[in-house]
């Protein structure tokens, strides 16, 4: 039974004279979209698939879409007869430009099967089926020579018809190997420090190998030779690691090239390959043979922990994962190098990594720097061990350095060791990681998209008037309202959310008071040098005071002596919760300290206009029922009064909201979320835990701080939905803004999955500010209002916004903490009634 290995990412060629059963057998082994057909793609572009007249549009169109399939790393069989060396050509071709192994599979079976079977389908003429089974003759030993990595070669009918298929990994892909891993460092024959080491790290050594009895895995990013006093010693620990699997390993540019002067090919002598030629001269003709080997068979990177790290000596562009070609294989060995060298003879390289937007990590090597630093989820290791520098490894998944000292200079360096200065600051947001069209994966509602034109305004807010970006962790959802309700002379009604919850499956809940101001994110840090280390900010300030869209609230200094506050008042906070800096969600009082102008331009002229207004056209109408008499116009003299008694209502509803401030004096916090600190996001810890981490901060400064009122309620108990009924019934009748009902438990998930975390219940004062002065006389038509969309918005941009705290607690770069925090602005621009 033929067994025909076929890579799981290769580009398939079925070779054969018409007639040989190549569709038949792609039929039977591959799916149905993998296959693409000459036949189908003639009869798409011309309407019929034996018109030879269509082949050069209907190949171009194949052609086209295979790569789009192996761009996104499927595989893909394309099915013709291949039988001329040019049109072999042509998928070679397309194979390397795709990174991917092009393989070959032949159905040289004798001439009668081919006439047989033709007779009954386009019965070809005879001489046609003689040219092509003497092309298929002349072509089928030259298949190799030609490019195809594997060609499998099927002789008889009986041999498709048994034929199996077997998938074959490629060989960098271990992603089924999860660690946890220590990656290390460009070693460069410094045997002293290499064991020095492993041995922080935890490892048994030995002088033949090494292991970790907590079962981790070493991975070394290649370079273990040259330059070093004990290239040989270094190599026998690590080939011994990695023959007992305790150690991965991948090939550096320095085994390449010592390999090649092992074999005795003209290679340049230099960059420490003579003294790595003198070691070896010492050692035993076996130990050279099997170190020859084992360098000659390293692969170019690995693929790990289900493809969220990825390991090559020069680093990885995100298009060239997994892929196997002599281009991934030269960019794993020297990274992406001009072909220029600089001022000390080294080859100038290009900063792939300020650009890189991959999920998975790239740990590599190569370039030295004097720390290793994250940028844009790659990290450079090579810290200059053998120019009298440290080595250094990476713990994965925990993403902790160790390092140790270089015991002396072992090699002067051809260029002043220095760290890595980025062209540009590394992770920030690109126009195109936010123009057009957008999918944001979060992992509480899986894949959201952004419309394309929500990005354009979004990109104005963010490029002009947020903030230091590098504060921008987080913008807070929009809260979404309860069903409209049917009690008589009400818009929004507790009782509807706690129906809701309780129909979504959650029993407990927590009424927080509402209170009337501007939601804001405040950022803040210990002390400066938690700022640097954690927001990248080393320009003396630690943290960050911002609206609900990304804009300042105050001038710096206004802002700076907001946060001392706050970061005083979190002082017992910092032990407590293993941290040293918070992010929290909050709101800020008074009203009119954001929206002055609001007030001023919009609120104001309308009382203003209806107290001045109104009066005078009741003593008109007054005097006017006196000289008609009753009846006359008393309908319309009870309206106006109503309309008066309205503005009247309306003037003292906003200003319950508004007070003078001087500086700081008259300006309250009222937090009600504590979002995340080093510890990490804190979504799923329940209110209990919330409020007590506030209460803290109320206690420590309460003229700042402002406490939050809250009551909790068994919405499958009518003895407590009566009492939060009543409770909310008499903070709204005081002139409270009304509450937020929230779930209990943090990340509440009821029937049908995520619930909403908060559903805001208004007062119908409060409503009178949102709706106008007359807005109760208009009850029958807002009871029409379309809610859909704004519960809708709401869910999505709260799980776009826990996605981007979550990403950066993960330490993922900025521009990845960007991406979800760029698609909440961009949601609000939605076409959703503001008043909602």
């Amino acid at each position: 039974m033929p067994t025909l290995a076929i890579p799981e990412l290769s580009l398939v060629a079925l070779v054969g004279v018409s007639g040989s059963g190549k569709s038949t057998f792609a039929a039977r082994h591959f799916a149905p979209t993998q296959v693409l057909s000459s036949d189908f793609f003639r009869g798409l572009v011309a309407d019929d698939e034996n018109d030879q007249s269509a082949s050069a549009d209907a190949f171009a169109a194949l052609y086209q879409v295979a790569a789009l399939r192996l761009r996104a790393g499927r595989l893909t069989v394309v099915d013709a007869t291949h039988l001329h060396r040019e049109d072999r050509a042509r998928l070679v071709a397309a194979a390397r430009e795709q990174d991917v192994l092009p393989v070959a599979v032949v159905f040289d079976l004798p001439p009668s099967v081919a006439r047989e079977r033709n007779a009954g389908h386009r019965a070809l003429p005879d001489q046609v089926l003689r040219r092509q089974q003497d092309a298929l003759r002349r072509s089928v030993r030259g298949l190799g020579r030609e490019g195809f990595r594997k060609v499998h070669v099927l002789s008889s009918v009986d041999d498709v018809a048994a034929a199996r298929v077997e998938w074959e990994k490629a060989y960098n892909d271990r992603r089924e190997l999860t660690g946890p891993f220590d990656v290390i460092g460009d070693v460069h024959g410094c045997l002293i420090e290499l064991r020095a080491l492993l041995t922080r790290l935890g490892y048994v050594v030995s002088d033949d190998g090494a292991y970790h009895p907590g079962g981790r895995t070493a991975v070394f990013v290649g370079d273990l030779v040259d330059r070093g006093p004990a290239t040989p010693g270094v190599l026998r620990l690590v080939m011994g690691m990695v023959e007992a699997g305790t150690a991965l390993c991948v090939a550096g540019n320095h085994e390449a090239k010592l390999v090649q002067a092992l074999d005795g090919r003209k290679v340049r002598i230099a960059h420490g390959r003579a003294e790595s030629l003198a070691q070896l001269a010492a050692e035993p003709a076996e130990f050279r043979a099997r170190a020859r080997e084992f360098m000659y068979g390293l692969i170019s990177h690995y693929r790990l922990d289900g493809g969220r790290l990825v390991v090559a000596h020069a680093g990885l562009k995100e298009q060239y994962q997994g892929r196997s070609s002599g281009r991934v294989r030269a960019f794993c060995l020297y990274g992406d190098t001009t072909g220029e060298t600089d001022e000390y003879g080294l080859p100038v390289r290009l900063p792939w990594a300020q650009d890189y937007r991959g999920a998975a990590a790239v740990v590599y090597g190569h370039t030295t720097t004097t720390e290793a630093e994250w940028v844009n989820n790659t990290i450079c290791l090579d810290t200059g061990c053998v120019f009298g520098g440290e080595l250094t490894a990476l713990r994965w998944p925990e993403r902790e350095l160790v390092s140790v000292p270089a015991e002396r200079e072992y090699y002067a360096p051809v260029r002043p060791l220095a760290p890595l200065v980025p062209q540009r600051p590394p992770g920030l947001l690109r126009l195109d990681d936010v123009l057009g069209a957008r999918t944001v994966e979060t992992r509480l509602l899986g894949h959201l998209k952004v419309p394309e034109e929500n990005a354009a305004g979004a990109l104005e807010v963010m490029s002009r008037f947020a903030v230091d970006p590098r504060w921008l962790v987080y913008l807070p959802p929009t809260m979404a309202p309860p069903q409209t309700s049917t009690v008589d002379g009400m818009l929004e009604h507790p009782a509807e959310a706690f129906t809701s919850y309780r129909s979504a499956g959650v029993a407990k809940v927590v009424c927080e008071e509402k209170h009337m101001g501007s939601r804001a994110v405040a950022v803040v840090c210990r002390t400066p040098d938690a700022a640097r280390t954690r927001f990248a900010v080393d320009d003396g300030t630690a943290g960050a005071l911002y609206t609900r869209t990304g804009r300042p609230f105050f001038d710096e200094a206004t802002t700076a002596s907001l946060l001392d506050r706050v970061r005083r008042a979190a002082e017992p906070l910092w032990s407590d919760l293993d941290t040293d800096w918070l992010a929290l969600d909050l709101e800020l009082l008074p009203w009119s300290a954001k929206a002055g102008a609001l007030l001023r331009d919009q609120y104001a002229p309308v009382g203003a206009a209806a107290r001045t207004v109104l009066p005078q056209v009741n003593e008109v109408l007054a005097a006017t029922a006196k000289r008609l008499g009753p009846g006359v116009v008393d309908d319309l003299a009870a309206r106006q009064s109503r309309r008066l008694h309205n503005a009247q209502v309306y003037t003292r509803a906003y200003g319950r909201y508004c007070w003078p401030v001087d500086g700081l004096d008259g300006i309250a916090l009222a937090p009600f979320a504590v979002l995340a600190g080093a510890g990490g996001a804190y979504a799923g810890q329940d209110r209990d835990w919330h409020h007590r981490v506030l209460d803290t901060l109320v206690a420590a400064d309460p003229e700042l701080f402002r406490p939050t009122r809250r009551l909790s309620v068994d919405v499958t108990d009518e003895t407590s939905v009566a009492a939060g009924i009543d409770w909310w019934t008499e903070l709204t009748a005081t002139g409270g803004e009304g509450m937020v009902v929230k779930p209990f438990e943090g990340l509440a998930r009821g029937k049908r999955g995520l619930v909403q975390p908060g559903v805001k219940c208004r007062g119908p004062e409060y409503l009178r500010i949102i709706y106008g002065p007359d807005y109760p006389d208009h009850l029958d038509r807002l009871r029409q209002r379309s809610l859909g969309r704004k519960r809708s918005l709401a869910l999505r941009e709260y799980a776009l916004g826990l996605e981007a705290l979550d990403r950066f607690v993960d330490g993922e770069p900025l521009w990845r903490v960007h991406e979800p925090v760029f698609a909440v602005l961009a949601l609000e621009s939605e076409a959703v009634d503001p008043r909602l």
